[in-house]
């Protein structure tokens, strides 16, 4: 069934505390995704933010960002006082300062946790998270009490997990422990609210969950033996992708390696657990870098570049047979299928069943036929216009060469009566692909002011927030009448 989205980040949203949360605003919004017939809310991943800021690498695969608790949620439940949250500076509407909220937010969600009495929701909550939570409460404590180093750099004890000196710590620091926990508790209280009323109002939840994990976090802390590290939890090999024409140098993530070999001893026992704690928080799950699944980019450790790496085989069709017979044959995926495809690439995302992506800025290129053009669609498939790597249309027609942007004006018969960027809106909306995303700063007609992140550049990303008075019911019907057309509405 012909349907579609809006791409959406949390941390966009407007609010009067730094960043956008699960309060008021983000009911709003799903309120303007009812009005403009929308089927799907796409968000980015949910996890805490570490150095870069980037919602990519984080301290847990399964923790909540606390920066998304709303505080005024907080002030309503007695937990807070308006003072206290007003007494904080978390920077401006306009932009998100990454370093005032790191400075100042644990702080003021202290205040709401010494008010907090623990429930029986709450002992629940714990109970039920304990696979995770107990080790990710203990990393964090522990790495606020080796003053925020990397776990590789604590004190060996720590780092090693040595039980007498875990057992000692908890016992002194069980009030810290206990704040971190009330802070997933409270975070995923008001997630699961909104994710309630989305869902009531024919909403779905597109959720993003990165392939690798990174290394300084309490996934690779608890449990080491899932990664290629070496004895001293340092990593042998680490992610990247090789050079190609927009790098010399490749990219150099620096993620630890999976190993496969452990990890298919066990009927990829990992994997499992992460997938079913993500399908429980989110109706749909994108898996970025599908491709390395198939084979994956080998970086020795230590190096400065991309350039020296090896393609190295993954776990194929295997780990998506072990998923499917645990989770049912229709898990609801969409594969992040980008960049560098091989037939082999290919061949596994045709054997899964999982609809791949397509952004149509990547269509555009004069000296070749591309896979991304409309015409070459097959139905499963979630078109793009853009996605939060990508400058906005607007940015793009202005910093793309002038040749593909003329093919794309040709090719999309524009005739400047209204925006470049709603050409291309219709030729997503317009395709065959069953599901059709698009990008909110596109809809606003934004230039690159409205883009997100700039892939491998630290500094300035993931800042982009949206005016709270940008989501209009004119806005609302603009896109509905859109939809209408195109055949997306969710009821036909």
């Amino acid at each position: 069934m012909r349907k579609s989205g809006i791409l959406m980040p949390i941390f966009s949203l407007p609010s009067r505390y730094g960043i956008g949360t699960f309060g008021k605003e983000a009911y709003k919004f799903v309120d303007f995704l009812k009005k403009a017939g929308q089927s799907y809310w796409q968000i980015l991943p949910l996890n805490p933010t570490s150095y870069g800021d980037s919602p990519y690498q984080s301290f847990s695969s399964f923790a909540g960002n606390p920066y998304f608790i709303d505080l005024t949620m907080l002030i309503d439940e007695g937990l807070l006082t308006k003072q206290q949250a007003d007494s904080y500076d978390f920077g401006s509407e306009n932009t998100i300062a990454y370093d005032k909220l790191y400075k100042h937010r644990k702080d003021c969600l202290h205040h709401a946790f010494l008010r907090f009495e623990k429930t029986p929701e709450y002992l629940d909550f714990c109970g039920k998270n304990a696979f995770w939570l107990d080790d990710y409460a203990l990393f964090m404590t522990i790495k606020s009490a080796q003053g925020d180093r990397a776990f590789c750099e604590w004190d060996a004890s720590f780092k090693n997990r040595e039980k007498d000196a875990l057992e000692s710590f908890k016992k002194h620091n069980a009030q810290e422990l206990d704040f971190h926990r009330f802070i997933q508790y409270k975070f995923t209280s008001q997630w699961f609210s909104l994710k309630k009323y989305a869902n009531e109002r024919g909403i779905k939840i597109i959720g993003d969950i990165p392939i690798y994990v990174a290394l300084d976090s309490a996934d690779v802390w608890a449990d080491r033996e899932q990664f290629l590290l070496n004895a001293d939890a340092v990593p042998t090999l680490v992610a990247g992708c090789p050079p190609d024409a927009f790098s010399e140098d490749g990219q150099l993530w620096g993620n630890p390696l999976y190993n496969w070999v452990k990890m298919k001893g066990d009927g990829y026992a990992w994997w499992k657990q992460r997938l079913s704690f993500a399908l429980s928080l989110y109706d749909i799950v994108r898996i970025d870098h599908f491709r390395g699944f198939e084979s994956f980019y080998a970086i020795p450790f230590g190096d400065k570049t991309a350039k020296n790496g090896t393609w190295q085989k993954g776990p194929d069709i295997d780990l998506f047979c072990e998923l499917k017979e645990e989770f049912g044959e229709d898990i609801p995926i969409i594969a992040e299928d980008l960049g560098f495809m091989t037939d082999e690439v290919k061949n596994l995302l045709k054997n899964t069943g999982f609809p791949g992506m397509k952004v149509l800025q990547f269509a555009f290129d004069s000296r070749e036929e591309s896979d991304y053009l409309p015409h070459n669609y097959d139905k499963n498939c979630v078109v793009y216009t853009g996605t939060h790597d990508n400058d906005t249309i607007l940015g793009w027609a202005k910093s793309a060469p002038e040749r593909d942007v003329e093919y794309a004006k040709k090719y999309l018969d524009f005739k400047g009566e209204d925006g470049f960027n709603f050409s291309l809106i219709r030729a997503a909306m317009a395709s065959v692909a069953d599901t059709a995303i698009l990008f909110m700063p596109d809809l606003l007609s934004l230039g690159s002011e409205g883009r997100i992140n700039i892939p491998s550049t630290l500094g300035g990303n993931w800042r982009w927030r949206i005016k709270s008075d940008a989501i209009t019911d004119s806005l609302a019907k603009t896109v509905y009448d859109m939809t209408k057309l195109y055949g997306r509405l969710p009821n036909g």
